[in-house]
């Protein structure tokens, strides 16, 4: 036995647009304004008070609201007399205000401020229309045309088809006489608006894709920069190990009979092994890279002489103090320190003024305080990535992962004229 399915057929066209005016007129509502607008401005107050910021669109808005409710009474005002109506000049106030209103609303409230026009428009036609033609000031119709645009910008397309098509037919109730060029006005305002609303959205998923692409382009970098670092402790590491068996064969010859020296080598074996251990903590939970380990000599604290010699010649004075106890600083603490005052160097001559850079180390008790800083050149925004509001080049995230590694502390910003980098290190202890 065969079970036919229903397939659904779509909503018809009787639903669709009731649907789409029933949103327009009673349930819809609007997007919420931006959060970052344009057209404000900032206006220093006298006295050193705080200054106040200007919205020129509503206040453009507003001056518009009061010419068209000016010119709406002057409209008015003439054929009134004229036909000898009956009733107080306030009532064409009152209607000039009504039709002005919507314009001061549009901007935060665009569908209420719609709906408002398509009360006060009908109502105010009906009461002058005796001897006005056409039954409505021309700021009126100005007003009409920027609420439907900000509509169709704020609104969905089905609130703005709803929209459109009441406009329409209100236009051509209203007066037949300017059916067709009000009509025309409506429809190229919605194509207006909703066009800005399409470029705006297209202009939002493009920023969300861009952001997405830099945090994962970040997060590669700091997955690359992780094995690496896992690379270098592994040879530090090996290291140590490589010293530990050497000695292990060779105290028991040396010390022959005496007791002693077997147990001073036996103490410096065990000492190089608690070093290693503490060493060995720092490659926990990060892997090694399949294509095998960079077997080279790492550097250390010993070779920053080295990073002054390689700036001079580029042109740039490195000048490196240090204080404390530097000679006995593990080497994975060494290495980073050294990799953090290389880095700094580097983006001070990628991007730095030419001025000189000041590395300062200092060993206080079980932490080593690296400080690095270099001029940064003239004008707003400079950072080390090179161009304004861009973010941190991949250098400053490789010295934050080293750093994080071991369980210290890191941080990189302008100060005044100098950018500087911060980090403190642990130097660490025994292992229980």
């Amino acid at each position: 036995m065969i079970h036919q399915g229903r397939i659904a057929k779509p909503a018809p066209l009787v639903r669709v647009v009731a649907r789409a005016l029933l949103r327009a007129v009673v349930t819809g509502t609007a997007d919420p304004p931006p959060a970052r607008r344009r057209g404000q401005v900032r206006v220093p107050w006298p006295r050193g008070r705080r200054g106040v910021t200007l919205d020129l669109v509503r206040l453009g808005d507003a001056v518009v609201a009061f010419v068209a409710f000016a010119g709406g009474v002057a409209y008015m005002e003439g054929p009134a007399a004229a036909a000898r109506w009956p009733h107080d000049v306030a009532y064409l106030v009152i209607m000039s205000a009504a039709f002005s209103l919507p314009l001061v609303l549009r901007d935060r409230w665009p569908l209420a401020a719609w709906r408002w026009a398509l009360l006060a428009l009908p109502a105010g036609a009906a009461v002058v229309g005796g001897f006005v033609s056409p039954p409505y000031p021309p700021g009126a119709a100005i007003v009409c045309l920027l609420v439907a645009y900000s509509v169709a910008v704020r609104c969905d397309g089905a609130i703005t088809a709803g929209v459109w098509l009441v406009s329409c037919l209100t236009a051509v109730a209203v007066d037949v006489g300017t059916a067709v060029p009000a009509v025309a006005g409506i429809t190229v305002a919605v194509l207006f608006g909703h066009n800005v609303r399409a470029r705006r959205l297209a202009t939002g998923k493009l920023a969300e894709e861009e952001r997405r692409a830099e945090d994962a382009l970040a997060e590669r970098a700091a997955l690359a920069e992780r094995a690496r670092i896992a690379r270098e402790l592994h040879d530090v590491v090996a290291h140590h190990m490589s010293v530990i068996a050497i000695q292990a064969e060779a105290v028991p010859l040396r010390a022959g009979d005496d007791a002693a020296r077997l147990a001073q080598g036996l103490a410096e074996i065990r000492a190089l092994s608690l070093k290693t251990l503490a060493e060995m903590r720092q490659v926990v939970g990060v892997l090694r890279g399949a294509e095998g380990a960079d077997t080279a000599p790492q550097p250390g604290l010993h070779q920053l002489g080295e990073l002054v010699e390689t700036a001079s010649r580029a042109g740039v004075t490195l000048r490196v103090s240090g204080s404390g106890e530097l000679g006995d600083v593990p080497g994975t603490v060494g290495l980073t320190a050294y990799r953090i005052v290389q880095e700094s160097l580097s983006n001070a001559m990628r991007h730095g003024s030419g001025s000189d850079v000041t590395a300062e180390l200092v060993r206080d008790g079980d932490e080593l305080r690296i400080r690095v800083a270099n001029g940064l050149p003239a004008g707003p925004g400079a950072t080390p990535g090179g161009l304004p509001g861009k973010r941190p080049g991949h250098g400053l995230v490789g010295m934050r992962e080293r750093v994080a590694m071991l369980g210290g502390t890191f941080s990189a910003g302008r100060a005044g004229a100098e950018f500087v980098v911060r980090a403190t290190l642990p130097i660490g202890g025994d292992i229980g």
